[in-house]
């Protein structure tokens, strides 16, 4: 299916919206292309220190034991940052009309399940920060890997359900202009 596809239906009625123009499919695909920008940043840290993880018997990436200590806590407190200003500012916007985004769905259990594993992620690292543990790679791997698939679900779900298709469902083009973000 292509960008400007007919998926969408006018709400109760069955019928397909009409085709969006270019600068239509722009207006309305804002939001998700600002998120996928956010989300770029989590899904490349995320593969950094997987990589660095995983080479056996050499400094991967060239990141030393303090520099993959460091990048870990900054990724944490980075995403629990995004987190966060979307539960409080953006979530409960889009919730008004976007049931994928109201507390007790699919979304925000994801955040939590996410949060969940990056507590111990980062409760590791700090330990490691203060020399309490030694920095053991496949550590950080496994703390990663319990919330991975979780966690890279919701960055591609997120994008898609602010995708144009999905909130034209929902807002006209002027109103989507003025969501957060």
């Amino acid at each position: 299916m292509g960008k400007n596809s007919n998926v969408s239906k006018l709400e109760g009625s069955g019928e397909p919206l009409p085709k969006l123009s270019a600068s239509e499919f722009r207006a309305y695909n804002r939001l998700a292309e600002q998120m996928d920008a956010f989300h770029n940043h989590f899904r490349m840290t995320w593969n950094q220190l997987q990589d660095a993880c995983t080479a056996a018997g050499k400094r991967p990436s060239g990141l030393s034991a303090r520099q993959m200590i460091m990048m870990g806590l900054q990724f944490c407190s980075q995403l629990d940052f995004h987190h966060s200003i979307e539960e409080q500012h953006i979530f409960p916007v889009l919730a008004k009309r976007m049931p994928e985004f109201r507390k007790e769905l699919e979304l925000l259990t994801q955040h939590k399940q996410i949060h969940a594993g990056l507590e111990k992620l980062e409760s590791y690292l700090e330990k490691c920060r203060s020399g309490e543990e030694d920095m053991r790679r496949e550590e950080v791997k496994r703390l990663m890997d319990a919330f991975g698939e979780v966690l890279w679900t919701h960055l591609d779900q997120e994008v898609k359900t602010l995708g144009a298709d999905n909130m034209r469902n929902y807002w006209s083009i002027q109103e989507v202009a003025k969501l957060p973000m």
